[in-house]
Order: C-alpha cells, then sequence, then structure tokens
C-alpha cells in the first residue's frame, strides 16, 4: 500500500493548488479620447427595447468622428437602459439615476470598450479582436458570489469552481455564433453590479435581451470584422434624449 501513497498526496497537493485564489491585476483603462472607433448605440428613451446603431472612425485621437456605412437596427435589454460602469462618470445631470445590477434585464449606458471576441466559428485574419472559440466548457461566469464573476472562463482549465450560476455559451445556440465582450463592469469588477454582457446575434427584431446588445447576424459579421483592438474601440450606449444633452461635455460623434 505504500507505494501509492506518494502518487496519491501529488495529486492532492496539485488540487490544493489549483484552488489558490490568485489575484488578478486590473488591465490599464485606455480612456475614451484614445479610441479611434465607436459603435453607437440610441434609443427612443430608457425603457425602450429598440435602437438604432451607427459606426463611427476617426484617423487620431483629435479628428472629427465619420460615419461608416449606413445604420442598423439593434435591441437591448428586455427592461431598456440603466447606467453601467465604464469610462464615463455618472453625469450629474442625468434624468434618470438607475444603475444597472445583476438580473435587472437592463443594458449598460455609458462608454464601454470593446475588447474580445467569440464565436463557434474558427479565427480568421478579419478578425482583429482577441478571440475564444466557444467550446462546452466555456462559460460566463454571473454567480455573484464567485471568483471569476463577470469573467468568461474555460471550465476545462480554470482551477476554481466557485460558481452556481454561468452561462454555457455554447448552448446558447445562434445568438452566440458571433459576439464581442462590452467591458461594462470589467475594471474593476464590482460584485452585483451586471455581468456577461456582450454584442451578439438578435433572436428577432423585437426581442429585448437579458442585457446585451444584440443585431441582425450581417451587421454583427461587419462590426466583427471591422473593429481593431489597436484602435482601442468603444461601445457608446445612451437614449437619444441623454446623447444630445452630454454630446458636446462627452465629445461625442455627432449623430445625424
Amino acid at each position: 500500500m505504500r507505494k501509492f501513497v506518494f502518487p496519491v498526496l501529488l495529486f492532492l497537493c496539485g488540487n490544493l493548488f489549483a484552488q489558490v485564489k490568485t489575484v488578478t491585476p486590473p488591465k490599464s483603462v485606455i480612456p475614451f479620447s484614445e479610441s479611434l472607433q465607436a459603435v453607437v448605440v440610441t434609443t427612443e428613451d430608457w425603457s425602450a427595447v429598440q435602437g438604432e446603431a451607427q459606426l463611427f472612425k476617426r484617423k487620431v485621437s483629435e479628428s472629427e468622428w465619420k460615419t461608416v456605412g449606413e445604420s442598423f437596427s439593434v435591441v437591448v435589454g428586455k427592461n431598456g437602459l440603466a447606467w453601467g460602469n465604464g469610462l464615463n462618470k455618472l453625469p450629474s445631470g442625468s434624468n434618470n439615476l438607475s444603475l444597472k445590477i445583476e438580473g435587472d434585464g437592463r443594458s449598460p449606458a455609458g462608454i464601454f470598450s470593446l475588447t474580445s471576441a467569440f464565436g463557434t466559428i474558427e479565427k480568421t485574419d478579419k478578425i482583429k479582436l482577441p478571440f475564444t472559440k466557444l467550446a462546452e466548457t466555456t462559460e460566463c461566469v454571473d454567480d455573484v458570489k464567485s471568483f471569476h464573476y463577470n469573467r468568461i472562463v474555460d471550465r476545462g482549465q480554470v482551477g476554481i469552481f466557485d460558481w452556481k450560476s454561468s452561462e454555457k455559451m455554447l448552448a446558447v445556440g445562434v445568438q452566440y455564433d458571433l459576439g464581442i465582450f462590452v467591458a461594462h463592469n470589467s475594471n474593476p469588477v464590482e460584485k452585483g453590479n451586471g455581468s456577461c454582457i456582450f454584442l451578439h446575434v438578435w433572436k428577432n427584431e423585437s426581442a429585448g435581451t437579458s442585457g446585451c446588445t444584440a443585431m441582425a447576424r450581417a451587421n454583427m459579421e461587419s462590426i466583427l470584422h471591422w473593429l481593431d483592438a489597436k484602435k482601442n474601440p468603444v461601445l457608446i450606449q445612451l437614449p437619444a434624449e441623454e446623447y444630445k444633452n452630454l454630446q458636446k461635455s462627452w465629445k461625442l460623434p455627432k449623430l445625424k
């Protein structure tokens, strides 16, 4: 029996160290002023589910924003929008002080970095964001008590299985065939302020999401191939009246 003791001890120690929680330092935040690409989404008001998106670009941070292509339809959260945790500060003059929380069915309002992409396809040279091909073990953790809250993880590789709730991303189906991670509540991550916010393919043009922003597959594909990590792309998402009020002070692209 003794010859089995040492291997067993090694196995147990390996599992123990695999469960050690290490603090991941937050990535440096690139300010909106340095962004050269923007996906702008506006809705009629805070409770609207349907909205309109327009792409913008500029050559350098001092340049004027220019439109890219035609505007297109999107849907947001089934309960509309609420202020999110992004690159902007909550404006003191806002007519809505509701903050996004986990499970509220609202999409985040504000300015958010678009940091990575995912999907069921193979990565090609057209995709210029960090890309994760979804597997059965790919999950986005929405358990507020988890060490991995608001992170996409591979259950087969991560060592800390401390969550009771997560999105099994491959199982979502065609809506996650293509997607982009919206860095809401990401730097730092604050427990309970909302998680797993994406741009992704919609069910249809009227069905709201649980908090993401969704669109037709063709538009999702165009965005995925257009965005470039080197250009610090962002999502700007606001009700139309709020956008108008903040356009000058936040130096937002001018809408038609």
